[in-house]
């Protein structure tokens, strides 16, 4: 793909919509790419990980190292879609239009650069919200942009040698992630979610051992599916209220 990516970065902001016009409180969604406290590899991952990745953060990169490869991130883009909070009493959210279940906050797609280096987390959605408790975050990546949903790109080291890299993924799924302690949108109160994007798990092989050169991983290429299955399994969200890019319930490690 190429760089016309990025022509669509406009920010954030001006795509945003606001839920409702009689809402009473107000959402707070970032995005985050901190580690889990502890480093370890997310639990939806831990049991393909035979090592957790070290992950150094320097200016506005993340280093990635396992074993003497290592994997410089310098830049790190999502598209994401149809962004949802599903109420507790909900069995889950659809496509009805109208449907009062569950909260759309973004229609359109929306370009989410996720923050690298010392930033810890970065605001995405500031919206009015209906009163109520949330126990699920739903949303779509979608390819949207040059039909990608995905960009990164980098330097890959391995055995002293060193090659710049871009990885693009077309990838098109439907990302439900629980809320294990209800969010509660108050009258008059702001409510605090991230979505941590745990990006240091990303590069890794199928048996979770070592770290793969990301272009390996574009489209058609052998490690395309495992680097896959590894960036549905790497989003979390949760309650942070302090925008520490950890759980305040410290439910996720």
């Amino acid at each position: 793909m190429n760089t016309r990516f990025g022509l669509f970065a406009a920010p954030l902001a001006a795509a945003l919509l606001a839920a409702c016009t009689d809402s009473t409180g107000r959402l707070s969604l970032a995005v985050s790419s901190v580690r889990p406290a502890g480093a370890t590899p997310s639990a939806a991952l831990a049991a393909g990980v035979t090592g957790a990745p070290a992950v150094v953060t320097a200016g506005d990169s993340t280093l990635i190292i396992m074993g003497n490869d290592t994997v410089i991130v310098r830049s790190a883009q999502l598209v994401l879609r149809e962004i949802e909070l599903k109420r507790v009493e909900a069995a889950a959210c659809d496509d009805i239009v109208g449907n009062d279940d569950c909260e759309e906050f973004e229609t359109g797609p929306t370009l989410v650069t996720l923050p690298l280096g010392a930033t810890a987390t970065e605001t995405m959605i500031s919206v009015a919200a209906p009163a109520g408790m949330y126990d699920e975050l739903e949303f779509e990546v979608h390819p949207s942009f040059d039909g990608a949903s995905i960009r990164v790109t980098g330097t890959f080291s391995h055995a002293g040698t060193r090659s710049d890299f871009t990885f693009t993924s077309d990838l098109n799924a439907k990302q439900e992630v629980s809320l294990p302690t209800p969010l509660t949108v108050s009258d008059g109160q702001q409510a605090n979610v991230t979505l941590r994007v745990d990006i240091a798990t990303w590069f890794l092989n199928a048996a979770g051992a070592a770290l793969v050169d990301p272009s390996s991983a574009n489209k058609g290429q052998p490690n395309e599916n495992a680097v896959r299955d590894r960036i549905q399994a790497s989003i979390d969200a949760f309650r942070d209220d302090d925008h520490d890019g950890h759980d305040d319930d410290g439910l996720h490690h």
